[in-house]
């Protein structure tokens, strides 16, 4: 008798721990799902603890089909919300607001919002998760790295890397006339960055099992600790601020770390001073870490600099071999387009004396064209995100956006909306053709962000780009082989946007007549 009360007792106690515990984790996982619906604002029916996010998190849809979806059920919605996990996130889909919060009034979205531990994460500290004042202060001291001038001198080094590239390919078509295309460029825009950035000669198409390239890959492998972290984070991020989980692995941490350790140590003891990225930072160190009497309110360490010279690798080698894979794959099914720019590119070199110069490509318009159709269609960066450091009242509208407000710009959707960009998926370099831009509105065209928070990288990145294509355009004619998938399937790993499964094209040397 005494034990059977004694059971019934610890099963109604447990029922009744079960029972606070879930009505607990349900009062957490729901609490901040009130916020659209009183603000009356339009947005999905939330999840519980997964917001509009449950088919992301269970991977029966990748993140980019997540905010199209979102875009797409509000047509005719300036502003949408949503629920990213337990985080209410506004969707901002008129362009002339988008100009706003980009530009006009980006005072009050100066922050970009990403959740990164600076103390556990060594891209935590880079510009695209710094802000405030330390983020304005740290772009001042690095922009000077992008200026026209310094391009200028960077040209002959990049043209170097396209002949190397060109060799490669040479030597490569004797025993195959296919080849994975977004593979090639991979190594060219690495070999690029290195030079340019950092001073060091990586040679990735002479040493393919380099290790700049391989802890590269790392990186973006999907990974238990990869989808764990950015998980937690989604859920809460004072949890994963708490915890410290990193995303990197620790090796490849180490090995980056280490790499521009070493670069900034050589230089300083060899008294070697060129004019790259690597040379802005290491005077930023200068000025910021070892000798801050102009910003003392602002603390600045060794891991700032190396933070951001990382983030410059990253940012100008992925980005840039993802769209000259995606161009080549578009130009050999489009072959009139191929075609075209050949004439182009031709005209153009024996315009300015029969050489890639710089001067040629400043004056490469249709390459423009093209490269911008490339980004528009297939661009890495699928959302902008901001996050409001003052209340902002939305013109002509009764919404007022609080402080500390989360914002996407879905930039995908906006480029794939047949309301700016007619029959989006069709390849079409006219659409960017001065009287075809003139008649779109401003803040559908952000192919590198828009505003003080654009892309710093931009200009060296079209820089490569152009001069890598004008090289493979000129010398080999680009065609579909046995391997090309039409169209392309696609990794969404991390939420940006790559070929699944390379790109593979055939490369037909033109003879010459």
């Amino acid at each position: 008798m005494i034990s059977w009360m004694i059971n019934c007792l610890t099963d109604s106690f447990t029922l009744i721990c079960t029972t606070v515990i879930g009505i607990l984790f349900y009062y957490y996982s729901t609490a901040t799902y009130e916020k659209w619906r009183k603000a009356n604002v339009p947005h999905l029916k939330p999840v519980p603890l997964f917001g509009n996010f449950y088919r992301t998190t269970m991977m029966l849809e990748n993140l980019n089909d997540t905010y199209d979806n979102i875009y797409k059920q509000f047509p005719d919605k300036k502003i949408c919300g949503f629920y990213q996990m337990r985080t209410p996130f506004l969707m901002i889909r008129d362009p002339e607001i988008i100009n706003n919060v980009l530009i006009k009034d980006f005072s009050h979205f100066t922050d970009h919002g990403l959740e990164m531990e600076p103390s556990a994460k060594f891209l935590g500290r880079s510009l695209l998760f710094t802000n405030g004042q330390k983020w304005k202060i740290m772009r001042q001291k690095i922009s000077p790295g992008f200026t026209s001038g310094k391009l200028k001198l960077m040209h002959s080094q990049i043209k170097e890397c396209s002949k190397e590239m060109i060799k490669y390919i040479d030597r490569k078509s004797k025993t195959t006339d296919q080849f994975d295309v977004h593979d090639i460029m991979n190594k060219y825009a690495t070999d690029v960055i290195g030079t340019c950035a950092f001073g060091l000669k990586l040679g990735s198409m002479t040493d393919e099992d380099n290790e700049f390239r391989k802890f590269t890959k790392l990186i973006f492998k999907p990974s238990f600790r990869l989808i764990f972290a950015n998980t937690l984070v989604m859920i809460s991020p004072k949890i994963s601020s708490i915890l410290k989980i990193n995303p990197t692995p620790p090796e490849v941490e180490e090995y980056f770390i280490s790499s521009l350790r070493s670069v900034i140590e050589y230089r300083e003891k060899n008294n070697v001073n060129r004019n790259d990225v690597a040379q802005t930072l290491m005077q930023a160190r200068k000025e910021l870490v070892l000798n801050n009497t102009s910003f003392p309110e602002e603390k600045f360490t060794e891991m700032d600099i190396i933070s951001n010279a990382i983030i410059m690798y990253f940012a100008g080698a992925e980005p840039v071999s993802d769209t000259l894979g995606f161009c080549l794959h578009e130009l050999a099914i489009n072959k009139h387009v191929q075609d075209k720019l050949r004439e182009h590119i031709i005209a153009k070199r024996e315009k300015h004396g029969g050489e890639f110069t710089n001067d040629y490509l400043m004056d490469l318009h249709y390459a423009d064209m093209v490269l911008t159709e490339t980004l528009r269609k297939n661009n890495g960066t699928i959302v902008l995100f901001r996050k409001a450091t003052k209340t902002y009242h939305v013109p002509d509208s009764s919404l007022v956006i609080e402080k500390g407000q989360k914002i996407i710009i879905p930039t995908y959707s906006i480029h794939h909306d047949p309301k700016y960009f007619t029959n989006p998926d069709v390849f079409d370099p006219e659409r960017f053709s001065p009287e075809e831009k003139s008649k779109r509105p401003s803040g559908t065209e952000l192919l590198f962000g828009d505003g003080p928070r654009f892309c710093i990288g931009k200009r060296l990145a079209e820089l490569e780009m152009k001069l890598g294509l004008s090289e493979i355009i000129s010398k080999f004619e680009v065609l579909p082989c046995e391997k090309t998938e039409n169209p392309l399937k696609l990794s969404h790993v991390g939420g940006g946007i790559k070929p699944k499964n390379g790109i593979w094209l055939s490369l037909k040397p033109i003879v010459a007549s």
